[in-house]
C-alpha cells in the first residue's frame, strides 16, 4: 500500500487553496480503487458463492471535509461532486456542526459518562439561550451597573464567555481566574465562573445544549473517552480542512489526536484571513498543523497583474499615511461632501455601469465597515428604481423590522384569547395593508394604509381577553372603503372567526401551524416574494418552531400546565423587543435574486469568500477601517493559546488593529478582477468629518468623472 503524506497548503486569497484540497481528495480516492483491486477477485468469488460482501473498513471511503462556515461548506461539497461525479461518499460540516452532530450521535455515551437524566438533548439558539439566562440569573441592578453595560449586553457578554473558553479548551471553572489575570484590576467584581457553572448546569439538567456547552462536552468528556475514540478511528481516515485559519482551538487538538493515530489530512491556511480572530478563532494555534504535515505548499497568484498586486503600495499607504503614493487608474474615488450625496453617487454609478453594459449586477459588490439602516435602505431603493436587484449578505436586522412579520404577530394576537394587551390600533392597521397584497400586481395591496386607517379606527375593539374587528358596516361610512377593500377585509374577519373556531375545537395544532397558514393565504398568493422577505419568513417559522421546542422541554421538566397564550406573549414579546433570531439555513437564490449587487459588510464579505469584479468601498474615510466592522468579544484575546491569559496593552491593541486593517486590504484586493471604488463623504451620518485610516489612499486615487449618457462609449474614462 503506497505510504501517503498529509499536506499543508497556504496560500492567500483566490490563490486555489480549495481546488488543491479537491485535488488532493481525488487522489486519495484513486489511490483507494487501487487498493481495493487486489481484492476484486475474492469478491467475485464471493458474490458467485452467493456470500454478502463485508461492509469493512479498508473498502469504504471515510473522509471527513471541513469547512468555516456553511456556505463555504456547500461551496467545497459542490466542487468534490462535480470532480468525482459523486461517486465517492463524504461528510461535510463546519467544526461546530462537527462537534453538534457527534454529541447528539453519542449522547447516549456521555449519559452514561456523566450521569446526565436520560432525554434527548434539544440545543438552544442565541435569541433564546439570552432569554433564558437572563431569567436565570435575574442580575440585579448593582451588578449591572459595576459592568458598565445595559442586562442585555451583560447577558450576552457572560454567555459569551462561556463560549469563548470552550473554543479555546479552557474549563468553566478556570474562566475566572483567567479573567483576573488578563483583565488584572479591570475586574467589575461578577463572579462570571460561578454564573456560568449555575447556567450550565440548569441547562445539563433539562437536555439543553449550547454552542459552548457543545464544545466543552465534545473536547473535555467525548473526545477523551477510549470508546468514542475507537468509532472515530473507525469512521475516518482522511481528513480535508478548509481555511482552518478560522477554525477555534479546540479543532487543533481534533486534528492532532487524528494525526498521531494514522489519519491522513489536508488543510488549508489564509495568512491574509483570520476572519473570526477576536469572534473564537486561534489562526496562530492552528497554523502549528505546519510541523505535523509530511508536505509544505504554498500557492501563489498567477503571473497576471491584477490589483492584488498593489495590495503591498495601499498597505503602506495606511501604514505610513506621511507617505506619497499614486495609484493606478485601476482605483478611483467617488468623493462627496454628505453622506447623502455619497449614497446616491454610489447607486448612480453601479446603476450607470451596469446599463451600459460594462458589467453585470452579479459582478459588482458594494462593501462597507458597517451598514447601517439608512445606507442599506438607500441603496436598496436606488438600484431597485433603475431594475437592478440588491442582495444583502446575512442581513442581520431583527424579525419585527419587518412589516410582514408585525402583521403576523397582530393576528397571533387577535386569534388566541388572553393577548389583548399586546394588540392596538396601528398594529391593526399595519396588518390590514401587509395582508392584503395583490395575487396579480406584486407590491400593490387591497387596503391601502388610509382605508386601513380607518376600518381600524372604526372597527377595532380593544378588550384584554378578546380583542375584536367588527364587521365593515360598523363604519357609518363604509361606502367610502370601495369594493375591493371590502371584500379583503371581509375575507380576513372570516378567516380569523375560522381559526378561532378550530381553536376552541383543539383542531389548531400550535401557533406554529396558525403562521405558516397564514403566510400560504395572506402573504405567498401563488406569486413571487422578495429573496429578503422570504428568508426572513423562514427565519420566523424556524424561530417559532425552535421556541416552542424548547418551552415543551421546559414544561416536562419543571411541570406546570401554564396557558397556550402565556408562551406566545412572550414569544412575540421577544421578537418585538428587537432581538436579532439566528439566520435560518441557507438556502442559495436563484433566477433574478442570483443576479443581484452584492451588499454586505466587510466581515460578511471576507467570510462569504465571494469574488467580484468590480468592488466598491463604501465609507472609505470611515475610522471603522481601522476594526474592519467585526466585532471583537469580550475577553476574546485572553483565550488565544499563544498569549493566553496575558494582559492586553494599549500597543498591543493598536498593532492588532493595524494588522487587521492590512489583512483585510489584502483580502479585499484579492477578491476584485478590475476596479476597486473608494467611496468617500467628509461628512459622516453625525455630521463629523471622517478622518479614517484609508484617507491618504482616497486622495491617491483618481476622481470618478459622472456622465449624463448611458452609452457604453460615454463610460470610456472609467474603463
Amino acid at each position: 500500500m503506497v505510504r501517503l503524506d498529509s499536506v499543508w497548503i497556504t496560500g492567500s486569497s483566490n490563490t486555489g487553496k480549495t481546488t488543491r484540497l479537491v485535488e488532493q481528495f481525488c487522489l486519495w480516492m484513486e489511490l483507494e480503487s487501487k487498493n481495493s483491486e487486489g481484492g476484486s477477485n475474492r469478491r467475485q468469488k464471493q458474490k458467485a458463492l452467493n456470500i454478502p460482501p463485508k461492509l469493512d473498513r479498508q473498502h469504504t471511503p471515510a473522509v471527513l471535509a471541513l469547512a468555516a462556515n456553511n456556505d463555504n461548506r456547500q461551496d467545497l461539497v459542490e466542487r468534490i461532486v462535480k470532480a468525482t461525479g459523486g461517486k465517492y461518499p463524504i461528510r461535510a460540516k463546519t467544526p461546530l456542526g462537527f462537534f453538534q452532530d457527534e454529541i447528539t450521535l453519542y449522547w447516549p455515551l456521555l449519559i452514561g459518562l456523566l450521569n446526565l437524566k436520560a432525554q434527548f438533548p434539544v440545543r438552544l439558539r442565541p435569541e433564546t439561550e439570552q432569554e433564558l439566562a437572563t431569567k436565570l440569573w435575574k442580575l440585579n441592578g448593582d451588578i449591572i451597573s459595576a459592568a458598565g453595560v445595559n442586562e442585555y449586553r451583560l447577558v450576552r457578554r457572560i454567555l459569551d464567555l462561556l463560549q469563548l473558553a470552550a473554543y479555546s479548551g479552557t474549563k468553566t471553572e478556570e474562566i475566572g481566574t483567567v479573567l483576573e489575570q488578563g483583565l488584572e484590576n479591570e475586574v467589575d467584581g461578577i463572579n462570571y465562573a460561578q454564573l456560568l457553572l449555575d447556567w450550565r448546569s440548569w441547562c445539563g439538567e433539562r437536555g439543553l445544549l449550547t454552542y459552548g456547552t457543545i464544545t466543552e462536552l465534545y473536547y473535555q468528556h467525548l473526545l477523551p473517552d477510549p470508546n468514542y475514540q475507537q468509532h472515530l478511528l473507525r469512521r475516518y481516515r482522511y481528513i480535508l480542512a478548509d481555511d482552518v485559519d478560522d477554525y477555534p482551538g479546540v479543532a487543533r487538538h481534533l486534528f492532532d489526536f487524528l494525526l498521531d493515530r494514522g489519519v491522513v489530512g489536508a488543510f488549508s491556511y489564509n495568512p491574509d484571513g483570520a476572519i473570526r480572530l477576536g469572534l473564537g478563532s486561534d489562526p496562530e494555534y492552528l497554523a502549528g498543523l505546519t510541523s505535523r504535515c509530511q508536505k509544505v505548499e504554498t500557492l501563489t497568484f498567477p503571473q497576471v497583474k491584477t490589483l492584488r498586486d498593489i495590495a503591498s503600495l495601499m498597505t503602506e499607504s495606511v501604514s505610513q499615511p506621511l507617505t506619497l503614493v499614486s495609484l493606478p487608474s485601476t482605483v478611483q474615488t467617488i468623493s462627496t461632501i454628505s453622506r447623502a450625496e455619497l449614497l446616491r453617487e454610489t447607486g448612480e454609478k453601479v446603476a450607470l455601469a451596469v446599463e451600459s453594459g460594462a458589467v453585470q449586477p452579479q459582478e459588482i459588490a458594494i462593501i462597507a465597515p458597517g451598514l447601517d439602516a439608512i445606507a442599506r435602505y438607500s441603496l436598496v431603493e436606488i438600484l431597485r428604481k433603475k431594475g437592478i436587484a440588491v442582495a444583502p449578505t446575512n442581513d442581520q436586522r431583527p424579525l419585527n423590522s419587518y412589516p410582514a412579520i408585525r402583521g403576523l404577530l397582530t393576528l397571533l394576537a387577535l386569534v388566541y384569547p388572553g393577548l389583548g394587551r399586546l394588540v392596538d390600533r396601528d398594529g391593526v392597521a399595519e396588518m390590514l395593508v401587509v395582508l392584503s397584497g395583490d395575487a396579480i400586481a406584486q407590491n400593490t395591496y387591497k387596503i391601502d394604509p388610509v382605508r386601513a386607517g380607518l376600518i381600524a379606527d372604526a372597527c377595532f375593539e380593544p378588550h384584554p381577553d378578546r380583542p375584536n374587528l367588527l364587521p365593515h358596516v360598523a363604519y357609518d361610512r363604509w361606502d367610502r372603503l370601495g369594493y375591493t377593500a371590502t371584500n379583503a377585509y371581509d375575507r380576513l374577519l372570516e378567516w380569523i372567526e375560522k381559526q378561532r373556531s378550530q381553536y376552541e375545537m383543539r383542531l389548531l395544532p400550535s401557533p406554529i401551524s396558525l403562521l405558516d397558514r397564514a403566510i400560504q393565504d395572506f402573504l405567498w398568493l401563488g406569486s413571487e416574494l422578495p429573496y429578503d422577505l422570504v428568508a426572513a419568513l423562514r427565519e420566523l417559522l424556524e424561530t417559532a418552531q425552535h421556541y416552542w421546542e424548547v418551552d415543551i422541554r421546559l414544561k416536562q421538566i419543571e411541570g406546570g400546565d401554564a396557558p397556550a397564550n402565556a408562551t406566545i406573549a412572550q414569544f412575540i414579546g421577544l421578537l418585538r423587543r428587537g432581538t436579532i433570531t439566528a439566520n435560518p439555513y441557507p438556502v442559495r437564490p436563484i433566477g433574478a435574486a442570483s443576479r443581484a449587487v452584492t451588499l454586505a459588510t466587510i466581515f460578511q464579505y471576507r467570510s462569504s469568500r465571494q469574488r467580484h469584479r468590480w468592488q466598491f468601498w463604501l465609507d472609505a474615510g470611515s475610522p471603522l477601517w481601522l476594526s474592519g466592522g467585526a466585532a471583537t468579544l469580550f475577553g476574546a484575546n485572553l483565550f488565544l493559546q499563544h498569549r493566553f491569559a496575558h494582559p492586553w496593552t494599549v500597543e498591543e491593541a493598536k498593532q492588532a488593529d493595524e494588522e487587521r486593517l492590512q489583512r483585510i486590504i489584502r483580502d479585499l484586493l484579492g477578491r476584485v478582477e478590475e476596479r476597486v471604488y473608494l467611496c468617500h463623504s467628509e461628512l459622516a451620518i453625525n455630521g463629523q468629518e471622517q478622518l479614517g485610516p484609508l484617507l491618504n489612499l482616497v486622495n491617491a486615487s483618481l476622481p470618478v468623472i459622472f456622465e449624463t449618457a448611458t452609452s457604453l462609449e460615454s463610460l470610456e474614462l472609467t474603463k
